[in-house]
């Protein structure tokens, strides 16, 4: 155990050295003088004089390298900087906008896992092959479509049936429960059309396997071949993706958060690329990336617990 958490936190800190290169690299690869993005873009008529001082201060008159290093040693002391267009530091926006995000991405993964095993665990009590068949095709059709729907086209249709045609739900979020409901099943539909092709394919194979077909031997019933073998072999695949679906979500969240004007770190995230402010968006892809890397270890650690093989 202690190899593995070593091997993971040295894994997680050169994912987050990775990221905080590119986001270097790729920050001056775009046109344009960060200077005048700090001083309010190139409309703001600042003179020279003011794009000097503000170079200056942020240390952008320096070269490349010290620049460089001058942002690995603030990461190091968990110093993100001071966003451009808010003028408060870029740790107070995020903290702000985390708990909202993550508690949307939450929400969604919850909901998804739901529906991919309740939608497998439906399609395997179909006993007679004929109806199996049936219900194998239904699934996998209704698995496809919803994995292929793009969230922000899925967001307005939920939005003009429940919102605009039936008035259960509002069409903005907002702190209620209701207003939860239209961004979570627009993060959670897509996930679980995936989730549910991998969970299912499992679960029927789990079912088939000779140690099903031992418990059944012993006298076991299906609806406790399904509980006690069928889904712990269903879930695996799917605790083994738990990493990937939470990236998933939090970009999602970039579009979703936008369309239903709720915040979070990825509406955050788009008025800072639309404002060009560099310090806001290196704060939260850095902190999305290191999200990431922590739900990775969890899911690795979840998946080595559920099955030993994985430990051994």
């Amino acid at each position: 155990m202690m190899r593995w958490l070593l091997s993971k936190s040295a894994g997680g800190l050169l994912v987050l050295w990775a990221v905080a290169t590119l986001i270097f690299l790729g920050i001056r690869l775009v046109p344009g003088d960060p200077a005048e993005a700090i001083m309010g873009g190139p409309g703001s008529q600042a003179s020279p004089e003011a794009l000097d001082a503000a170079r200056a201060e942020y240390g952008l008159d320096r070269p490349l390298p010290v620049q460089y290093a001058l942002l690995l040693g603030n990461l190091l002391r968990g110093d993100l900087g001071t966003s451009y267009s808010l003028k408060v530091p870029v740790a107070d926006v995020v903290g702000e906008q985390l708990p909202g995000t993550l508690l949307l991405a939450l929400l969604s993964w919850l909901l998804a896992w739901a529906l991919a095993l309740g939608l497998a665990v439906l399609t395997s009590l179909a006993r007679e092959p004929r109806w199996r068949r049936v219900a194998d095709r239904i699934g996998s059709g209704m698995e496809i479509v919803a994995a292929a729907v793009p969230h922000f086209w899925l967001g307005s249709v939920l939005v003009l049936v429940f919102a605009t045609s039936l008035g259960w739900l509002p069409p903005v979020a907002d702190d209620s429960p209701a207003g939860l409901v239209l961004p979570v099943l627009t993060l959670a539909l897509p996930l679980a059309g995936f989730l549910g092709q991998i969970m299912r394919e499992s679960l029927a194979t789990a079912l088939s396997s000779p140690f099903a077909l031992a418990a059944r031997a012993r006298g076991e019933s299906e609806a406790g071949v399904l509980l006690h073998h069928g889904l712990r072999h269903a879930a695996l695949p799917g605790i083994g993706l738990s990493g990937w679906a939470l990236g998933s979500l939090i970009s999602g969240a970039v579009v979703v958060e936008s369309l239903f004007a709720r915040p979070g770190l990825g509406r955050t995230l788009l008025n800072a690329v639309t404002a060009r402010d560099v310090s806001l968006v290196t704060g939260v892809v850095l902190v999305s990336a290191l999200t990431y890397v922590v739900v990775m270890a969890l899911a690795d650690l979840a998946e080595r617990l559920a099955d030993p093989r994985v430990a051994g």
